[in-house]
């Protein structure tokens, strides 16, 4: 009887952690090196698939394939997003589960965690964003959103600009700011934290860098708050007035024609018919090409909207699949012991 057993490995997030997967410095290297090869076109990248459940609240289930040429690797991320969960259930409003396969047999080779990953994607597109767009002397960053994304986002910003000595934060309540300073302060002794007590223009006014990073459907970001020489990180939906970006001097994206298909701010405005591809000094990856220039002065205002690439959420998984694998973390689990048929004892399994 021929070997048809398929064996995949099981990470969960705690293995990843164990494993010292949770590295923002690798997953911007990964970042950048992929946005290379896609420019290359070694990378397969379909549009992904959106199931809304609810379109008041955007309950949704979002299916996102992609493939590394280069690497035989093709992978998914199945993420839902339920924003009202913290309020509703006390829960986290992200989740997601990746699967990685070869592409020689096909088969699948891990099952893995995928929410670790997915927020650090977030975070080392807008760090990456940040080397090329933000000023070098950065000292004061805002936030609006105090949830997973703008911790990590606050981790990639500080190894890019390691001179940010200030750190404003503004949510929904005093709480979630409080437990933003609380988990982040320990990490960066040399910065002074700054609760805004909801406000958000005491977190943006003035502040050298800026992230929005809200489950909102609204313009909370006003375009009187970002001073000249900043730089914006858009991460969510619909968080800005359309005047942050008609005032910015350049527009960047991770990828402007993804853009152009979702629902964020820049995407509203496409469909409106305020801005066009014309409007765009760049993707991101023209920049780290270094075919297109980033910032050219310090005063120019910067906008950057990150919609979200699986490619790179696929990319970074297979990196921390690779190192978990080093470090001997996870499970080996059989998806079959042998084909259906090659049961000894299938008749007996059959139903007619």
């Amino acid at each position: 009887m021929s070997d048809h057993k398929i064996t995949f490995t099981y990470l969960s997030q705690e293995d990843l952690l164990e494993a010292g997967c949770f590295d923002i410095h690798m997953a911007m290297e990964v970042a950048e090196k992929t946005m290379l090869a896609f420019k290359d076109n070694r990378i397969l990248f379909p549009e992904k698939i959106v199931q809304i459940f609810d379109q008041a609240s955007q309950d949704r289930i979002n299916c996102l394939p992609a493939t590394l040429l280069d690497e035989k690797v093709s992978g998914v991320k199945w993420v839902s997003v339920f924003p009202g969960n913290p309020a509703l259930h006390g829960a986290q409003n992200l989740s997601a589960i990746f699967v990685l396969s070869e592409i020689e047999k096909g088969f699948p080779t891990a099952v893995m965690e995928g929410t670790l990953a997915s927020n650090m994607r977030v975070a080392a597109m807008g760090g990456v964003a940040a080397k090329h767009l933000s000023r070098m002397d950065s000292e004061v960053i805002g936030f609006i959103g105090a949830g997973e994304q703008a911790k990590m986002h606050l981790l990639a910003m500080k190894v890019v600009r390691p001179s940010l000595k200030e750190c404003r934060v503004a949510a929904k309540t005093i709480e979630e700011e409080e437990q933003f300073i609380e988990e982040l302060s320990p990490l960066f002794t040399d910065m002074n934290f700054v609760s805004a007590k909801t406000h958000g223009r005491a977190a943006m006014e003035d502040a050298d860098i800026l992230v929005t990073a809200t489950s909102a459907q609204a313009p909370l970001l006003k375009a009187a708050w970002m001073k000249p020489g900043a730089f914006y990180s858009h991460i969510g939906g619909w968080e800005d007035e359309y005047e942050v970006a008609q005032n910015c001097d350049k527009i960047v994206c991770d990828d402007w024609d993804t853009v152009t298909h979702r629902t964020q701010t820049l995407s509203r405005m496409y469909s409106e018919g305020i801005i066009s591809g014309a409007d765009i000094h760049a993707d991101l990856h023209e920049l780290v090409s270094g075919h297109k220039p980033g910032r050219e002065s310090d005063d120019e205002r910067i906008y950057f909207n990150a919609v979200g690439l699986a490619y790179i959420d696929v990319a970074i998984g297979l990196s921390m699949y690779q190192r978990a694998s080093r470090a001997g973390s996870g499970q080996d689990l059989d998806l079959q012991q042998c084909m259906i048929f090659e049961h000894p004892d299938i008749m007996k399994q059959v139903r007619l």
